[in-house]
């Protein structure tokens, strides 16, 4: 078992930044991979990121890559999500998630946090 809560959303002016954060309960965080998602209101939940179990891959969706970096921290059961240049349409709440896949997908995630609320004004 798992579990995750999600910190370090907000109110940001677009251009500005946010780093989430997830913090993970159990010994075995480390040997799951770790994703962020996102759900916008009226819109399905979406993939961001996914971070390898071992630190050593990374993978982004289109629309924030060279913006957003996801790193871990094993010895702390954390993972973050560095927010740059943000734009209006980041708004969403930001769930982070665990699987034992690699994957984009969210049905291959087992377990999820409660999701933090971005907010991006204009």
């Amino acid at each position: 078992q798992v579990q995750l809560v999600e910190s370090g959303g907000g109110l940001v002016q677009a251009g500005g930044s946010l780093r989430l954060s997830c913090a993970a309960s159990g010994r075995t965080f480390s040997s799951y991979n770790m994703g962020w998602f996102r759900q916008a209101p009226g819109k399905e939940r979406e993939f961001v990121a996914v971070i390898a179990w071992n630190n050593d891959k990374s993978y982004y969706a289109q629309s924030v890559k060279g913006r957003f970096t996801i790193s871990r921290d094993n010895a702390k059961n954390t993972v973050y999500l560095q927010m740059n240049s943000l734009k209006p349409e980041d708004t969403a709440v930001y769930y982070c998630a665990a699987s034992r896949y690699y994957t984009t997908s969210s049905n291959d995630y087992d377990y999820w946090g409660q999701g933090t609320q971005v907010t991006v004004s204009s």
